[in-house]
């Protein structure tokens, strides 16, 4: 079964912008959440499947990336999200890690996959910041 074009983008509003999901249940829909948080943007090694299986990004200093559920983090456009804001992860300080993969959690650390795409393939080695200008980040929903 497909969701209706306005179901995915009422469905993307509520995860990514903590927007109120009309017409669900009672007249209200599903309420969004009282304190909005975050989501994390994580780094991959290898593909993290629709089974969280993938390999997280290890090099020294490494950390996900807390990007809050609202419109100044995100876009949604019809079915598709993006990041609305430049996601900066910390600098390298050892190791190297080809990056593959970004995922989207529910947590800083384990949590839930809620999503994820196929990244450039790009080394970083000591001294190399990670970053994704606005905009790179896109999720579709289908």
């Amino acid at each position: 079964m497909s969701k209706s074009n306005t179901q995915e983008t009422a469905y993307l509003k509520l995860i990514f912008q903590n927007i109120a999901m009309a017409n669900v249940g009672d007249a209200s829909g599903i309420q969004p959440s009282a304190t909005a948080g975050s989501l994390y943007i994580a780094l991959y090694t290898s593909d993290p499947t629709d089974a969280d299986t993938g390999t997280e990004a290890n090099y020294t200093g490494y950390a996900r990336v807390g990007v809050v559920r609202s419109v100044a983090g995100w876009t949604v456009s019809g079915n598709t999200v993006t990041n609305a804001e430049t996601i900066t992860f910390p600098i390298s300080t050892g190791g190297t890690n080809l990056i593959t993969h970004f995922g989207i959690r529910t947590a800083s650390t384990g949590g839930d996959l809620i999503g994820s795409g196929t990244a450039t393939n790009i080394t970083f080695t000591s001294g190399d910041t990670p970053k994704y200008n606005i905009g790179d980040i896109t999720i579709t929903e289908d």
